[in-house]
């Protein structure tokens, strides 16, 4: 028997990552769709004699051509003929997710529906007729919780038996005015021997340009609604009367007319066009706090979770260098090996490493935000914020993906519909922190700010927002003109996070980090040291000297830093070639750090060094200007795939330095003030 292919298909926030990731356990990977950079996603379901490849198309609120993940979505399926569509179903937001699957229901495809978010149903006293809903549909209907793994076994099984039922197509346009239109151009391509004809009847009918048809077809069908005089809205309004008329009724609500459910009644202050983004700020400098604060709620001696964890990653990268260092002496290594070693090696990629913990404990913050179904809300806080610089509340996700890798943020912004948005969206997002940048700010933090530490961070990432702002602002009325663009999402209820979701996206962000630290940031540590220890002349040079090659380029650019005012003393020139360093990877800083400054020292010796080498102001400065310049070679190839335009790209570069060298300056003089 072959593999059976499953297509996962439903809307932003219906539970189809849950499901994702329930089906493939630890089987999924991650790639691209054929031609373009929007992350595919495949995996493994087995169970007994069910095996099935799933793939998770994009969440999509409808098949309709405005963004590239309708049309890859769309795409698959009528192209590589999946065995079985599942369609997930946010029950809670019946009609709205109903609309997608009205437009699956016209593919030639098998197809079940999986109503997902059932416990919430339950929770809330409410009652779906599953069996009314399935006749009505025509296809399997089946309860689930993706969350609470319930129902998974019996929606495979569904699916399985309907791989093997030719499922004929399906439409609610029928008995409309738009009938006779769609059955003239659905016989014309029947003849023509086309796929899915009733679903490319429609596209044709709607001017989806996606969608190839001669030119008969096309004089075909703008005489049969030539009375017509906006399409696309009526077959909305036709689709959106046929599922309140037909499917609503099956979904019977416990609560009297306008009585608020729970998660409705936290909205009235989460959401809150006052309180909404002072509580956002609230949370963020709690996460900060926990993760940083050098005393957890200002109890004297009472260290924070992630200073505890971060003190023990550097006693254990400590102790790795002294025994490696015992082990050279005792077999009487050589002086460059050594260096190479304790110096290279341990002291980068160790300096990198130790701050792991702290980087672990934030992501599984914002995870248990996404979980719980905060991050929805946030982007509705911030679609308010967003407008004043011409921007929706759509760029929101883009943006906040920005906190975890500038790469995946720049890939997301295909879900906007405007290439305006896209644009200035793509600017914006360096300006989030990213979590490369978090052992920079940890370092910092650590060495020079001791009890202001969680402060000291919290301040870096809500600069990160300040200058987006201000550049949002500048860049609207400059050089991106434009009308708003509207923002429309539906709120999931709050739900608890739960325990393997969470793990496994930590463990998804972590693993990211720790490949980089052993593949890129190893890689750039040696060549580093090489650098560091030998002249142009290929001379071994004393260590760290200014004679050697990064010495010798420092000393010549540090001059375009001195403004900045952590390139005064003597060997200013090794936070420029930190910077420098950075441009390749972000947690290069760190390790460049470590290998010109502690020459391998790790944890306290390594603290001692930037302290005495840095004052408050200046390391202010120097973390500003990674926070906001190029965030690395990555994200800048990304950057130039998603542009489309050299000239748009390396506008966004140049933008990149000027804004972080003005907002540097402006750091280092309004805290030299003080």
């Amino acid at each position: 028997m072959s593999t059976l292919r499953f297509a996962l298909a439903g809307n932003p926030n219906s539970g189809k990552t849950t499901l994702f990731n329930e089906l493939t356990k630890s089987t999924a990977h991650v790639g691209n769709w054929p031609g373009v950079t929007i992350d595919r996603r495949e995996g493994t379901f087995k169970d007994g004699n069910i095996e099935a490849e799933i793939i998770d198309l994009p969440g999509i609120y409808s098949l309709s051509p405005y963004t590239p993940e309708e049309v890859i979505a769309r795409n698959y399926i009528v192209e590589e003929n999946p065995d079985v569509i599942i369609n997930i179903v946010d029950v809670t937001n019946l009609e709205r997710n109903l609309y997608l699957t009205t437009q699956l229901l016209e593919m030639d495809c098998p197809m079940v529906v999986a109503l997902n978010m059932c416990d919430q149903l339950e929770k809330h006293n409410d009652f779906i007729d599953r069996i009314g809903l399935e006749k009505a549909l025509g296809v399997p209907v089946v309860r689930i919780s993706a969350l609470q793994s319930h129902g998974i076994d019996k929606l495979m099984k569904k699916a399985v038996l309907a791989a093997a039922v030719n499922r004929k197509s399906s439409s609610v346009l029928r008995n409309t005015v738009l009938e006779k239109p769609i059955e003239e151009i659905e016989m014309r391509l029947l003849e023509q021997g086309a796929k899915h004809p009733l679903h490319k009847a429609i596209k044709i009918i709607e001017g989806d340009a996606h969608v190839q048809a001669d030119d008969n077809l096309r004089k075909l069908k703008d005489d049969l609604i030539a009375d017509v005089d906006d399409i696309e809205a009526l077959i909305a309004d036709l689709r959106y009367k046929h599922i309140t008329k037909h499917y609503s009724p099956f979904l019977r609500k416990s609560l009297k007319p306008g009585e608020l459910t729970t998660s409705e009644k936290v909205d009235k202050i989460i959401t809150n066009k006052y309180l909404g983004i002072p509580i956002f700020v609230v949370i963020m400098y709690l996460i900060f706090h926990l993760t940083f604060g050098e005393n957890l709620f200002f109890i004297e001696g009472l260290p924070s979770p992630g200073v505890l964890l971060q003190s023990g990653a550097e006693l254990l990268i400590e102790n790795i260098g002294d025994l490696t260092t015992d082990f050279l002496i005792a077999t009487g290594a050589s002086e460059w090996t050594y260096s190479l070693l304790v110096n290279g090696i341990i002291g980068g990629v160790g300096a990198v490493l130790s701050f792991v913990p702290q980087i672990i404990l934030v992501f599984f913050f914002l995870s248990v935000l996404e979980d719980s179904g905060y991050i929805a809300r946030a982007a509705f806080i911030m679609d308010r914020l967003l407008k004043r610089f011409g921007l929706s509340g759509r760029s929101f996700m883009p943006l906040l993906m920005g906190f975890g890798c500038s790469v995946p943020s720049i890939l997301a912004t295909r879900t906007l519909d405007s290439e305006r948005d896209r644009r200035l969206t793509m600017i914006l997002i360096p300006y989030m922190s990213c979590g490369a940048k978090m052992p920079i700010y940890a370092l910092f933090a650590t060495a020079l700010f001791k009890q202001h530490s969680d402060i000291a961070v919290f301040g870096m990432y809500m600069l990160g927002i300040a200058v987006a702002v201000v550049s949002g602002v500048i860049l609207k009325n400059t050089v991106f003109k434009d009308s708003k663009t509207p923002f429309i999402m539906e709120l999931p209820d709050y739900h608890r996070p739960r325990a393997r979701n969470l793990l496994l996206h930590v463990w998804e962000k972590l693993k990211g980090y720790i490949i980089k630290a052993g593949t890129i940031i190893l890689v750039s540590t040696v060549f580093i040291w090489l650098l560091a220890n030998f002249n142009f002349k290929l001379q071994m040079v004393e260590q760290n000297s200014i004679d050697s090659i990064l010495g010798t380029i420092g000393n010549v650019i540090k001059h375009f830093f001195t403004p900045l005012g952590f390139v005064g003393k003597a060997d200013g020139w090794k936070p420029v070639m930190a910077i420098l360093t950075g441009f390749i990877a972000k947690e290069a800083v760190v390790s460049t750090l470590g290998v010109l400054y502690a020459g391998g020292a790790a944890g306290d010796a390594l603290l001692q060094t930037i302290a005495s080498n840095f004052t408050s102001a200046s390391a202010l400065s120097f973390m500003a200007f990674n926070l906001l310049s190029v965030p690395c070679m990555a994200a800048v190839s990304a950057l130039f795939a998603e542009m489309k335009s050299a000239k748009w790209a390396w506008f966004s570069v140049a933008f990149w330095v000027a804004s972080a060298w003005v907002a540097s300056f402006l750091v280092y003089t309004f805290a030299g003030l003080f």
